[in-house]
C-alpha cells in the first residue's frame, strides 16, 4: 500500500493520483474483509466499475461518492470544505463602524434642548 502522506500531489500526473485513489478505496476495502462484489452491489455499481476504481481507471465522482459511502470514508471529503474568511482589512472595517456607545431611549434632543442652562 502506498503511503498517501508521503505523496508529492503536485508533481504526480493524473493517472498516478487516480492510482493513489484506487489504492486507498483498494486497502480500506480489504481492510474491511468485503470483496469486490459486496462492495459493488452496496455502491449500486458493477463490480468491473468497482474494478476499474481500484486500478485507477476514469470512473466518476459520483461513483467514487458511493464506493466511499459504503466503505464509511466520507470523512476524507472534509479537506474539500470551504470556509468562508474575513480578510483581516475588512474586519478592521467592520470593527470601525460597530457602535461603541449605548443610548438610553428616554434620552432624547428635545430633552437636551429644554435644558436649564
Amino acid at each position: 500500500m502506498m503511503d498517501i502522506n508521503n505523496n508529492n500531489w503536485i508533481a504526480m500526473n493524473d493517472a498516478a493520483i487516480a492510482k493513489s485513489i484506487g489504492a486507498f478505496v483498494k486497502h480500506h476495502r480489504l481492510q474491511q474483509n468485503r470483496t469486490q462484489k459486496d462492495v459493488a452491489d452496496a455502491a449500486g455499481i458493477n463490480r468491473s466499475t468497482l474494478t476499474s476504481l481500484e486500478k485507477g481507471d476514469t470512473v466518476t465522482i459520483a461513483t467514487l461518492i458511493q464506493v466511499l459511502r459504503v466503505l464509511d470514508l466520507l470523512y476524507v471529503m472534509d479537506v474539500f470544505h470551504v470556509e468562508d474568511e474575513i480578510s483581516p482589512i475588512e474586519y478592521a472595517r467592520l470593527q470601525k463602524n460597530k457602535r461603541k456607545r449605548a443610548r438610553s431611549k428616554d434620552d432624547n434632543k428635545t430633552n437636551i434642548n429644554e435644558s436649564e442652562w
